[in-house]
This record gives structure tokens, sequence and C-alpha cells, in this order.
């Protein structure tokens, strides 16, 4: 295919001595009918690769293999990570990537492939199988990337965990739901590279053994993390709950203790709003025997005097906290 007919199709390739790379991004039925044509592909893994919905998987061909992989990227707009499709045809001097998203490591590796010869020979070697390991092994480190990132914000939380006057229950939260996509991805990717490490050897000369076995190193390392974060962001919550808790009652403590302090006020107050003869009311006249305030002073006596009857019985029980 010539350079003009692969950018009027959106099917741009690199070759690298016998090998042949070549990538599609956001695919098409008329992208896809036009590599149906170019390759022995099964029309439903080409539909496969035009579906949004796929879990991963392995599909094994005598000439070739099919590959679905997901990967996390991170949305810009909301800063959270969400999971973009990988669809990959390896055959004996081909291989053939399709990001329903955009894979922005594997994107920057092939236009790198492309101006400089250096690099292409470093990525994509002599077979399919070396040209996949550099593939799944950049795209597992930027994994990494991810995850640092990950930590960081934990580190976050955990300062200001402790703080009442912080609330991070939103935080923790959307940590929360980070922490289940890229455990929703990694882990199923661990078992699609257990079956390619065996199934990708046919189509290389050299034993890809070593290669593999330090990505699945690399997966290792990623899911004890997310392990580790998991763990971690459940001991945040739950401690976020207890504070969150622990605060809600003093704050219904106080309220339910002036509310207590108030009733015999209230009670007075009740009393003398009533519409009878009282001692000391407008009907009778009021008392004068302390002078002019007698009846205030009464009542203010018996309105207070409860109230630090009750004070002292709190204290008491201990049920101040000081």
């Amino acid at each position: 295919m010539t350079e003009i007919g692969e950018r009027k199709l959106g099917l741009e390739s690199i070759t690298n001595k016998s090998l042949t790379w070549v990538d599609i991004q956001k695919p098409t039925r008329e992208k896809m009918s036009i590599l149906e044509q170019l390759y022995p592909f099964h029309e439903l893994n080409i539909e496969d690769c035009l579906s949004k919905i796929q879990i991963p998987k392995v599909d094994r061909y005598e000439d070739h293999i099919f590959v679905i992989l997901h990967f996390p990227t991170i949305d810009k707009e909301k800063s959270i990570p969400r999971t973009t499709q990988l669809a990959i045809f390896a055959g004996f001097d081909y291989l053939v990537t399709v990001q329903q998203g955009e894979l922005k490591p594997l994107t920057e590796m092939f236009q790198i492939c492309k101006v400089n010869e250096k690099q292409r020979d470093s990525f994509m070697g002599t077979s399919s199988g070396y040209l996949l390991h550099s593939i799944i092994d950049l795209l597992v480190d930027d994994l990494l990337h991810i995850l640092m990132k990950l930590e960081g914000n934990l580190d976050d939380i955990e300062d200001v965990v402790f703080d009442e006057k912080v609330a991070v229950a939103k935080e923790i939260s959307l940590l929360r739901r980070e922490i289940t996509t890229l455990r929703r991805v990694v882990i199923p990717l661990k078992r699609i590279i257990l079956d390619l490490s065996k199934d990708i050897q046919k189509f290389s000369e050299e034993d890809l053994t070593l290669y593999f076995d330090d990505v699945k190193d690399h997966i290792d390392k990623v899911i004890e993390v997310l392990e580790e974060s998991k763990e971690t962001i459940e001991i945040f919550k739950d401690t976020d709950f207890m504070l969150s808790t622990e605060k809600s009652n003093k704050i219904l403590a106080v309220l339910t203790i002036l509310f207590t302090l108030s009733i015999p006020a209230t009670v007075v107050a009740a009393i003398y709003g009533m519409n009878v003869n009282l001692p000391g009311g407008i009907e009778t006249g009021p008392a004068t025997f302390f002078g002019p305030f007698t009846s205030f002073t009464l009542l203010v006596i018996a309105a207070i005097l409860p109230a630090v009857i009750m004070i002292w019985y709190f204290k008491r029980q201990g049920w101040f906290g000081w």
C-alpha cells in the first residue's frame, strides 16, 4: 500500500526488515474492511475490533493469533482512569494493533518508529513476537506510572484523613473507584499474558521466554501494589467513617446537653405563660420581700438551680469528657 493510500484510508504501517506493523486508531467499518482484504482475518475478529465491550481473550489460528487486551488511560477532563481496548493480530511477518481509544504511549512509540530507524529496530526487532513484547512492556510500564500517581494521592489523603476540619469522603470514594478500575484491568491482563507468552513463540525464532517473564514480573508488582492500595484505602474509609461518626456524636451530645439544660427554664416559662393566677404573677401582684425584682429573681433561681444540679451530675458521670 502506498503512503498516500495509507493516509487516505487511515491505515499507517511501518516496515522493519521483513516485519510490518499496522496501527489503527478509532477503527471504522471502512478501515476494517480494507484490513480484512489485506490479511486473512476472521470476520468475527473484525467485529470484535469494532466493538468496545469485548472481554480480554486470545483466539488461536494456524497462521496468526488474535488478542484483546485492556489498558487504563487517564481521562483528561475527570483525571480518573478509564479502560481502553487494544486488539492485536500477530502473524509470522506482521502485527496489527487496533486501538478503540488512544493509548498515548503506543501512539508515541509508533510515531518514533516511523522517524527513527535505530528506535524502530530496537522496538520492532525481526519478529511479531518481539514487537508484541515491546508494546505490552511499554503499556505495563505506563501502568506503573499511573500507580505512582495513585500512591501519591494515597499519601495526600493520609495527611488529612485525621484532620477533623477537612472532609475527604469524596476523595476516598474516587480513589476506591480508581483502584477498582485498575484491578479490573490488571488481573485479567496477567492471565492473558501467561497464555500469550506460550502462543506467540511460534512466530519468533528467538526465545521470548525471558522477555515475557519480565513483563509478568512487572504485572505481579502492579497487582501487589494495587492490593496494598486497596487495603490502605479501606483503612482510610473506615477511619474517616469512625472520625465522622465521633464528630457527629460530639455535636449531638453538645446539642442534647444544651437542650436538657434549657428544660427547667422552658418549664418555668410555660407555667407562668399560662392564663391562670400564679404566685408572683400579674394578677396576684409581684412579690416584693426581696425588692421590686423579687419575682424575677425567684424565676431565674428556679430556672438555673436545676441546670446547675444537672451539670454537676453530668460531670460526675463523665459525660462531658473533661
